[in-house]
């Protein structure tokens, strides 16, 4: 073989790979960092870019489209000493990758660690019931607290939310046998003041019917009156009416006695007539 032909085929394949050195296509949803001697010199944009071979290097191959961060679940400690467990989810956008790679050493990590201090510091600061009420004010002020922070690193933060707060273990138990204890206390009210109304009903209910047979008594009491005056007047002197219809009681009231079932013996007088005077005291 030729030395002359050896050397244009490793002249061509220098230029080739001179040229695939110098040529980049970044797809759809990248950015490529370029660095030139070590140094950042600029960011590639998606298309054809043509940089200088061995001199600038790809360092980093950035993501443009939205990152989902996974934030780990992690114990919190509320105001009033209550243990939750809670845990997140972080949407992200790296609108300047050139800050995302050289601001920090790894923003994934550094994005995670600042959300789990974060709303460790918003949890504390609020009671029980107000945590596991407020996922909406958790959310803002968790989103607010962040965003200037990651900013610095070229990073917008999209959203913010949380997926669970949950009480531990052992608050679940304590908020089980507290919740047991409340539905006691007022099944116990409840009860109470129902036996209450019904002595009171029962009560109102008592007084209104002695007030009603105090009325009835007086009532038969007038009505009685008024007859015994009506007979007087009627009778005047005379004995027989009189004893005509004291007789007729008297025997109504022996057959009643006769017919009751404690009866044995029934005794009448030998003379009603004398009898029925007696009674009228004459």
């Amino acid at each position: 073989m030729e030395p002359a032909f050896v050397i244009a085929i490793a002249v061509l394949l220098f230029i080739m790979i001179t040229v695939a050195q110098g040529v980049r296509q970044v797809p759809q949803g990248y950015k490529w960092v370029v660095q030139r001697l070590g140094k950042y010199h600029v960011s590639l944009t998606p298309g054809l870019n043509f940089i200088i071979p061995y001199i600038d290097v790809v360092a980093h191959k950035v993501t443009t489209k939205d990152i989902v961060l996974d934030i780990p679940s992690q114990e919190v400690i509320t105001k009033d000493n209550a243990v939750l467990l809670t845990n997140a989810v972080a949407y992200i956008n790296i609108v300047s990758p050139e800050k995302a790679v050289y601001g920090v050493e790894n923003y994934v990590i550094a994005i995670q660690t600042l959300v789990q201090t974060s709303l460790r510091s918003i949890l504390g600061e609020m009671s029980l019931d107000e945590a596991l009420s407020s996922r909406d004010h958790i959310k803002s002020h968790l989103k607010a607290a962040i965003s200037d922070d990651i900013s610095d690193w070229g990073i917008i933060l999209k959203t913010v939310e949380i997926q669970d707060i949950n009480p531990s273990d052992t608050m679940q138990s304590a908020m089980e046998e507290q919740a047991a204890a409340e539905r006691a206390r007022r099944a116990t009210v409840t009860r109470a003041d129902g036996d209450k109304q019904a002595v009171i009903l029962k009560a109102e209910g008592e007084l209104e019917a002695s007030k009603r047979e105090a009325e009835a008594q007086v009532i038969l009491a007038t009505a009685s009156k008024k007859a015994i005056s009506l007979v007087s007047e009627a009778i005047g002197e005379k004995e027989m009416p009189v004893v005509y219809l004291l007789g007729e009681k008297y025997i109504n009231s022996l057959q009643n006695l006769a017919e009751s079932d404690n009866t044995k013996f029934v005794v009448f007088p030998a003379d009603i007539p004398g009898a029925l005077k007696g009674l009228m005291g004459r």
